[in-house]
């Protein structure tokens, strides 16, 4: 049996590829990415605090919105604690309706990455001529508030079309973190050129976690322990990547915020042994790389 495919990648197990390093002979990337959306009020699409996927109104319009008001700055405060660098996956929108998200990450200087123009709308509906005009639009504005063209994209709900690597290459990007099917950088293939998959969990990720599955935050904290305890230790045998996905209105509340404090103390306890980075640093070290030693690469 001949099942439909996706064309953009070859089945090669983790045993059966080059071994490598991260700078400085480290074993194990991490990175924390965070996700800044804005929302239609009372139209199109979005998350429910309760989970349920209830219509749009002025109560689940107002949960998100107090991520961009109250729990990005949290977080952002947390970046600074620790001494962390940051990775944000931001609608378009949001950079026009908050400028001070915008002074505060360039301030940092963080990786602003694109991710559509909002998460009120996907981009797998559309026809091919209009997703090109939703990330040529996303990407003009990122690139004049940021300052920088945005290397990397995450589709808004990690939602891609046919055609969108394609698409995503050729308007300039050199990564997307749409695929969730590895622990490692893997090259795509697409109609004008390969662009790198940097891994983004799917799991470790507090929206499906925290709100749809109605884990506590103590939970999803154990979660992320548990997850980098274990990729710490395989790490001795796979150059791998660590990475947690965050919203800044489900990890921004309070409650959960002082149970992740914890789990980073828990990881930052390592970080000699560590790559604390960002996703567009693994893509620019990755195509560095000499040719067939991440797979795709061909060599």
């Amino acid at each position: 049996m001949k099942l439909p495919t996706h064309g953009r990648y070859d089945y090669v197990p983790i045993t059966r590829r080059p071994v490598y390093d991260w700078p400085e002979g480290k074993r194990l990337a991490v990175f924390f990415c965070n996700n800044i959306e804005h929302f239609a009020f009372g139209a199109g699409l979005g998350a429910d605090p309760s989970g349920s996927g209830g219509p749009q109104n002025q109560s689940n319009y107002a949960w998100r919105d107090y991520g961009n008001r109250v729990g990005l700055w949290y977080y952002l405060d947390l970046l600074d604690e620790f001494g962390l660098p940051g990775a944000h996956n931001v609608n378009s929108a949001v950079l026009e309706y908050c400028p001070d998200i915008v002074e505060r990450i360039r301030g940092r200087g963080d990786e602003f990455i694109g991710h559509g123009r909002t998460n009120s709308e996907r981009q797998d509906a559309l026809w091919e001529e209009d997703e090109a005009r939703l990330i040529a639009e996303a990407t003009e504005v990122v690139t004049r508030l940021a300052g920088k063209k945005p290397e990397g994209w995450l589709g808004p709900g990690l939602a891609e079309s046919r055609a969108t690597p394609d698409l995503l290459k050729e308007a300039g990007y050199g990564y997307v973190m749409d695929w969730g099917f590895d622990d490692q950088p893997v090259w795509l293939r697409t109609r004008a050129g390969p662009i790198l998959s940097v891994p983004y969990p799917v799991e470790i990720n507090d929206l499906p976690a925290l709100v749809y599955r109605r884990h506590t935050g103590r939970q999803f904290a154990e979660m992320i322990v548990d997850q980098f305890d274990e990729m710490l230790t395989q790490s001795r045998k796979y150059p791998l990547v660590f990475s947690v996905a965050l919203h800044p209105f489900v990890i921004g509340q309070p409650h959960r915020l002082r149970a992740f404090r914890d789990a980073v103390r828990h990881i930052m306890a390592h970080r000699d042994a560590l790559w604390i980075t960002t996703p567009g640093e693994i893509a620019r070290y990755c195509e560095a790389l000499p040719k067939g030693i991440v797979p795709g690469s061909g060599g």
